[in-house]
């Protein structure tokens, strides 16, 4: 099956914001070196960091990578765009090696390989975008039984979540945090391709924004981004980024592509070949994920540990053996 222009169009836009937000950690942190060599570290409660240009010209970047990934959900679908998002976690451990002499172990390389390899596999079996000529034709797909039934079991689990869960095991388990922010996060992109799609028809003449739907889209995405940011930071805040960053990819990234085949039918047109195909190209994408967080810190030198004197301990002068003698 051949890859369609607005796939390509996707896969682009998709591919330039992985470029975008891999870099803008990389920009981002050499600001943050660099204020903390001339004040108070941001880890420390400091913001010397807001005066540095290249902690500016790292958020700069990221804005525009999340743009162009807005951008890409107007013209492929999900299942195409969403795993491509690993692509930036091999941009900056790149250039985190190049750039902030931060060692790539070989693991790390096998790992970008791996993304590499899942993402090509994605994008030679993606399903075409279907033609949608109103933000109304959304509109249906989104009020189909299935993803009624899909929506609701999601606002369900969430408010178990947050009412029964969070504060009793919150603080435990990583998976109540990474549980509510992708759950949400996989209606938050059934949103942003709507506005997205909306946006795309009025630039092109048929203005969508005379429909309340296409404001309702937009009310969703909002919402559902300051709860995501919200759970998110506190998923951060108390446990290893290391491990946060890896479950909460497999997540956002299974609930997305989920929901997206209901709302969407994207399987519908494809063989079973082609849907085990993108099956096995994300489980690629994820294994290279999880192997690059695992062995990020493989590469850098173990802390010194301390050399203790073998001799045996010298004693006060004034100090008197069992004899009597004085030592």
């Amino acid at each position: 099956m051949g890859i369609s222009h607005d796939n390509v169009i996707g896969l682009v836009l998709a591919l330039s914001s992985s470029i975008f937000i891999g870099s803008s950690f990389i920009v981002k942190k050499m600001g943050l070196k660099k204020a903390a060599s001339n004040g108070k570290r941001a880890a420390t409660g400091g913001h010397s960091y807001l005066f540095e240009p290249f902690w500016w010209a790292g958020m700069i970047s990221m804005i525009v990578g999340e743009i162009a990934n807005f951008a890409a959900y107007a013209f492929a679908p999900a299942i195409l765009v969403t795993p491509l998002g690993a692509l930036s976690i091999i941009f900056s451990s790149m250039l985190a090696h190049f750039i902030l002499k931060e060692k790539l172990h070989i693991f790390g390389v096998l790992g970008c390989a791996l993304c590499v390899v899942g993402s090509t596999s994605i994008v030679l079996h993606a399903p075409h975008e279907k033609v949608i000529n109103s933000v109304k034709e959304v509109w249906h797909l989104a009020t189909e039984p299935g993803f009624i039934v899909y929506t609701c079991l999601v606002v369900v689990v969430v408010a178990v979540l947050i009412l029964r869960f969070v504060r009793t095991h919150g603080q435990r388990y990583m998976v109540v945090y990474i549980g509510i922010c992708s759950l949400t996060g996989s209606l938050t992109v059934m949103g942003v391709k709507a506005v997205g799609i909306a946006l795309k028809l009025t630039f092109e003449g048929t203005n969508q924004f005379v429909y309340f739907q296409t404001w309702f889209f937009t009310v969703i995405v909002i919402g559902c981004c300051l709860m995501q940011i919200n759970y998110l930071n506190k998923a951060l805040d108390t446990f290893n980024t290391a491990v946060v960053s890896p479950v909460y990819y497999v997540m956002f990234t299974a609930f997305t592509i989920i929901a997206s085949v209901i709302m969407f039918k994207e399987w519908d047109s494809q063989t079973a070949t082609q849907i085990a195909t993108e099956l096995c190209g994300f489980v690629t994408i994820l294994s290279g994920t999880f192997l690059l967080h695992k062995t990020k810190d493989m590469g850098n030198k173990p802390p010194e540990t301390p050399v203790y004197n073998s001799s045996p301990p010298q004693l006060p002068n004034n100090t008197q053996t069992a004899e009597g003698h004085q030592i």
